[in-house]
């Protein structure tokens, strides 16, 4: 074996790595895990899922619609929320997100959910929204110097980064899209019977095919 050789075989090694390397910085979305953000018991194994924007005006009109279905369907099925911040129209929302994923790590996600539609118009168009987010923390009886560096963490933007990641990848491009048991809702209503009608009919599809 001469030396060229392995020159050439040494050169293709370190090129290797080097790609490797290179993808694990550049790409922080392949890096994240997709949030697991849930509400309710599941008993029927029906799933809701929402892809939301905590600055979106119309995921703050379908809020108390949502409210009102996981109180209604808090024993039968599961409701997710998965992160979909439209930065290029919301110049506040993924620091929102993050700020909820801050609240997670505390226990304490959908308090702060709640808090951020309760309260958009507050924090929306604020120059420095994070003195807003810590304000809520503070009412959850968070701790809040964790508060702030979890939120300003990378951990909590490679959250949410997976959760955009894979909302892109699935073609979405609006908020709120939603899926019932995978499936994409097309034109969604602001309407608790809208969502009771289609939740109803999964659970009885669900109990028909005996999953």
């Amino acid at each position: 074996m001469n030396n060229r050789f392995l020159l050439i075989l040494a050169a293709i090694v370190i090129g290797f790595f080097g790609i490797l390397f290179f993808n694990k910085k550049e790409n922080p979305v392949q890096q994240g895990q997709l949030t697991n953000h849930t509400y309710g018991e599941g008993k029927t194994g029906v799933v809701l899922v929402e892809y939301g924007d905590f600055e979106c005006p119309a995921c703050l009109r379908f809020y108390p619609v949502l409210a009102q279905i996981k109180e209604i369907y808090k024993e039968d099925i599961t409701i997710q929320f998965k992160h979909f911040p439209l930065v290029e129209i919301h110049q506040n929302a993924l620091i929102a997100s993050r700020a909820a994923e801050a609240a997670s790590n505390q226990d304490k996600f959908w308090e702060m959910h709640d808090k951020l539609y309760e309260n958009q118009q507050s924090w929306a168009r604020a120059s420095d929204p994070s003195t807003f987010f810590v304000q809520f923390a503070t009412e959850l009886n968070l701790d809040t110097e964790r508060f702030k560096t979890d939120m300003a963490g990378e951990e909590s933007n490679r959250s949410v980064q997976a959760d955009l990641g894979e909302a892109k990848s699935q073609g979405y491009n609006s908020t709120p899209t939603f899926t019932l048991d995978g499936k994409k809702l097309e034109e969604p209503q602001d309407r608790v019977e809208y969502f009771s009608q289609l939740i109803d009919a999964a659970i009885a599809e669900k109990q028909k095919s005996g999953q």
